[in-house]
């Protein structure tokens, strides 16, 4: 299971990125679109096909790498009625009854083929629940979960980014309990997810839908019972409640507003967190921010008191749940109010490339910074003295499917280029970390003084060109975050490789490509807008010719939001 890992992750991401500028095309002739009116804040239809393409990612994943017992059959099926009906929700905008039934019917499923339910409450660990009260249980999580996460797909990358960062909390408590049945789903899921974000950052060119957001739910209701298993991991609830964290919080305070004011508790509103940063004066990119720093927080907490009694960990959990329902009140009440000085919302008016003068000095460092990409690439190449016979042919499928793609797709050239260039840099990556030292050259201290020296030159770069367009967005945060929140947890390796390592010289090997492959492809990709595995930026690209074939322009809209909740009232 160790290589297997690594490609579920991997694999994962690749199909899902390579799925998104399909779906975007064929979006319109199946009407699945997002279309502008109401309490929505785009300006023109937007797909929302990308539940589809992280869903067909992670599954696809599991099914090449994962043996299927019980369990993963029981997931997998369940996981297919959850995106089936949330597809068609999507499409022709289902009762919402119908759609409860179909998540009744997924977690039935679940249940009844992989026996999977809640079979010990916090505190009484010692007593395991009797079927007639771990069943119903178990239901009420996994339905509420589904909807939390549903509902937290407010604006753009939020919920994608909180089951991200939820799921990484997920796979670290896996991981220590050596549950790789928990690690493989979370994985998978989190690859797709991160594939489908570089997508949907805002400015988003595609939304995830109530299928993606249901899966979302779903795979995360799923992992969170998994863990809680005595025969598992054996983790107390209240460690997994805190690392589902804020959506679970959001929802609690919009369903209670809405019955102190007496009103349905599926009726549509604008009282969700990400609702209210907007309206006391938090531009759209700030408020997702500020969303993933709160559930950060609350994973981070989890992570760390997981082996603690129950009590330290409740009265985490407490002080976290009072800290949000203050917030919460206070914005209401109108006491919270973020003043700035009158500015449009970042992005909205980004330079084009063309319009910008090229001075010698000023593209120095990025030219330089090309060149030590180059050599770090060719050269990584012939460090590992074996290359695993999965690697291998991973390598070659992909570089078939590039030629393919590059021959028949000529309009998505940068994408797949870009493509080609990530997920070939993290094969090179892992393989020159696990490489040992050959003929007494200190191979790992000279790859890290190289990613040192990288670093400087993409900070030299921004600095000599402020006027680019290199705005960093919330999942340059997120990816920072995790790169520097890996390293500090202990144990975490794949084989001999240190994840924590690896995954920020992945990183920093991400962001220097984000300065140098933008401008050699002579469009503004959407790495030097929107982070390392971002969104869009100004300017034109193979994806942007798919968006504009569909008519899907992401056009400013007067508010700071481009995505609008689209799930009330289920």
């Amino acid at each position: 299971m160790v290589i297997n890992l690594f490609f579920v992750f991997v694999s994962s991401l690749v199909i899902c990125m390579g799925l998104i500028p399909f779906l975007i095309k064929g979006a319109a002739y199946f009407n699945v679109l997002d279309l502008p009116g109401g309490r929505k804040m785009h300006s023109a239809p937007i797909a929302r096909v990308g539940g589809i393409a992280f869903a067909a990612g992670a599954l696809a994943s599991i099914l090449i790498w994962v043996p299927v017992d019980r369990i993963i059959f029981a997931y997998l099926g369940g996981a297919a009625i959850i995106i089936f009906f949330g597809v068609m929700d999507d499409r022709i905008n289902l009762d919402f009854k119908l759609k409860l039934l179909a998540q009744l019917i997924a977690a039935a499923f679940v249940i009844g083929v992989g026996e999977i339910r809640l079979s010990t409450l916090p505190f009484l660990e010692e007593i395991t629940l009797p079927i007639w009260l771990g069943l119903p249980l178990t239901i009420l999580l996994l339905v509420g979960v589904t909807n939390a996460i549903n509902l937290s797909d407010g604006l753009d990358g939020l919920a994608g980014g909180l089951s991200l960062l939820s799921l990484g909390g997920m796979a670290y408590l896996a991981f220590l309990s050596d549950d790789a049945l928990v690690l493989s789903i979370s994985l998978s899921v989190m690859g797709g997810i991160l594939g489908f974000l570089r997508f949907n950052t805002y400015p988003a060119r595609i939304f995830m839908g109530d299928g993606g957001s249901q899966f979302l739910g779903f795979s995360v209701g799923v992992a969170a019972i998994l863990l809680t298993d005595p025969g598992r991991g054996g983790y107390s609830p209240l460690v997994v409640l805190m690392i589902i964290g804020l959506p679970i919080l959001d929802t609690i305070s919009v369903m209670g507003q809405r019955r102190v004011e007496g009103r349905s508790l599926f009726s549509a509103d604008r009282n969700h967190l990400h609702h209210k940063l907007l309206t006391i004066g938090f531009f759209h990119h700030e408020a997702v921010t500020l969303i993933y720093g709160f559930q950060g927080v609350m994973v981070s907490l989890a992570v760390l008191f997981y082996w603690r009694g129950e009590a330290e960990i409740a009265i985490a959990l407490t002080l976290l749940t009072l800290l949000f329902f203050s917030l919460i009140v206070l914005a209401r009440r109108g006491r919270l109010k973020f003043r700035r000085i009158d500015r449009e919302e970042p992005f909205a008016n980004a330079p084009s490339l063309k319009d910008q003068e090229s001075r010698p000095l000023n593209d120095l460092p990025t030219q330089l910074l090309g060149i030590g990409i180059s050599l770090f690439l060719i050269v990584s190449v012939f460090i590992p003295r074996q290359v695993p016979i999965d690697f291998g042919l991973m390598a070659i499928a992909l570089f078939g499917l590039l030629l393919v793609g590059l021959w028949f797709f000529q309009r998505s050239a940068p994408l797949l280029v870009r493509l080609g260039l990530y997920v070939g840099g993290t094969f090179v990556v892992y393989l020159s970390e696990g490489a040992p030292p050959a003929g007494g050259w200190p191979i790992h201290t000279i790859l890290d003084l190289f990613f040192v020296f990288a670093a400087v030159l993409v900070f030299v770069s921004i600095q000599l060109n402020r006027e680019k367009p290199f705005q960093t967005t919330p999942l340059d945060y997120l990816v920072l975050f995790v790169s520097l929140v890996a390293p500090a947890l202990p144990g975490m390796r794949i084989g001999e490789v240190p994840i924590g390592l690896m995954g920020g010289e992945i990183d920093r090997f991400i962001f220097c490509l984000r300065a140098v492959v933008k401008p050699s492809l002579g469009a503004a990709d959407p790495m030097g807008s929107g982070g390392p595995l971002g969104a869009s930026g100004a300017g034109g690209s193979g994806l942007d010719g798919l968006n504009m074939s569909l008519k899907i322009e992401n056009k400013k809209a007067p508010d700071r939001s481009s995505q609008e909740e689209t799930h009330e009232g289920q």
